[in-house]
């Protein structure tokens, strides 16, 4: 009994973990991808829950030449979202903190890279019982060369 009890709610939580991700990509879908106009959509939709001090990373190759639009948002219950993009060497190539949280950056590189992504919900209570959770998605964008 205690092992069919085990795996039923072991069902229920990927269940709940499966849902929380659909929601959450629904979510980059419907609200999120309109930030990137009028850059092309890559196709891809990146989303997870984070709650309120939560970061998470993302690693993408960029190309040279082109013109990109990173754009990120949340859940309106979030604080707001920090967003910084680095390369390879660590070096902060930009970051939303230092321009009052914008929620898009547009930027075009010399030379192809892969840079990391990393956003962070920051705290806005430091009550535990009300931290906040939500999705968060990352978006990218291109426009077509000439």
């Amino acid at each position: 009994m205690k092992k069919i009890l085990s795996v039923v709610l072991l069902f229920m939580i990927t269940l709940g973990a499966f849902e929380a991700s659909a929601q959450c990509k629904g979510f980059a879908k419907k609200i999120c991808k309109a930030a990137l106009d009028p850059y092309i959509h890559d196709g891809n939709f990146h989303a997870a829950v984070l709650t309120e001090g939560e970061e998470a990373e993302l690693y993408k190759t960029f190309y040279s030449d082109t013109e990109y639009r990173i754009a990120v948002c949340g859940s309106e219950q979030l604080p707001k979202i920090e967003f910084k993009v680095v390369d390879a060497n660590n070096n902060v190539l930009y970051s939303n903190k230092d321009h009052n949280y914008a929620t898009t950056w547009d930027f075009k590189l010399s030379s192809s890279q892969q840079l990391k992504i990393v956003v962070k919900v920051l705290t806005s209570t430091t009550n535990v019982e009300n931290v906040q959770s939500g999705c968060v998605a990352i978006m990218f964008g291109f426009k077509e060369s000439k």
